[in-house]
């Protein structure tokens, strides 16, 4: 794993360890996702939902966002996010905001409602565990909160092919892409599109 642009581009991201039930998204994922994002939706706040290693939110970092807010039930994986966001120091401004949190989402996503914390979302990226039916619950939920910015888009990565809705809430179905058993799904508001 290594992360595949931006200032901090060809640098190795430390895996998880095998007793860390992680699956991290593929370089190949990730490089994609850059591109088919493009470097405009990476200047603003990022939120990753089930961090894992991280590899998304530092991805975007090393590739100009302002800040991001990385979160995760397992503690162990926010010590591996921890290790692997040191990566990236000396080449971020230090104005740069990282918060790391330990939550389960099947609480809710009221916690990410506080002043410290940004209000919204540029890209918010969700990778729960393949087939446990979170995706979409997830989904649910980051719309309700409302924590995406209007010019922004949430991209759930889940196990291909897999059935999730055309609309959700506010959030509108825009693009999927496959890459191996992997798959992206692209919601963006409905008033964007």
């Amino acid at each position: 794993m290594r992360i595949v642009g931006g200032v901090a581009r060809g640098r190795r991201l430390h895996p998880p360890p095998a007793t860390l039930a992680i699956r991290p998204s593929s370089d190949l994922l990730r490089e994609s996702l850059g591109n088919i994002l493009g470097p405009q939706q990476f200047q603003g706040q990022v939120l990753e939902l089930f961090a894992g290693t991280g590899a998304v939110a530092i991805e975007a970092l090393s590739r100009g966002a302002t800040g991001a807010v990385l979160v995760d039930r397992d503690a162990a994986a926010l010590r591996l996010i921890q290790k692997n966001l040191l990566l990236l120091r000396g080449l971020i401004t230090p104005d740069c905001v990282v918060h790391l949190l330990q939550r389960d989402l099947r609480g809710g996503l009221d916690f990410l409602q506080r002043p410290e914390l940004p209000p919204c979302y540029r890209l918010i990226f969700l990778d729960p565990p393949y087939e446990k039916n979170l995706a979409v619950a997830t989904l649910a939920m980051v719309d309700r909160a409302k924590l995406l910015a209007p010019d922004g888009v949430v991209v759930v990565e889940e196990r291909w092919p897999t059935e999730l809705p055309q609309d959700c809430g506010s959030l509108q179905l825009r693009d999927t892409r496959r890459y191996g058993k992997a798959g992206l799904w692209f919601y963006c508001p409905i008033d964007t599109l």
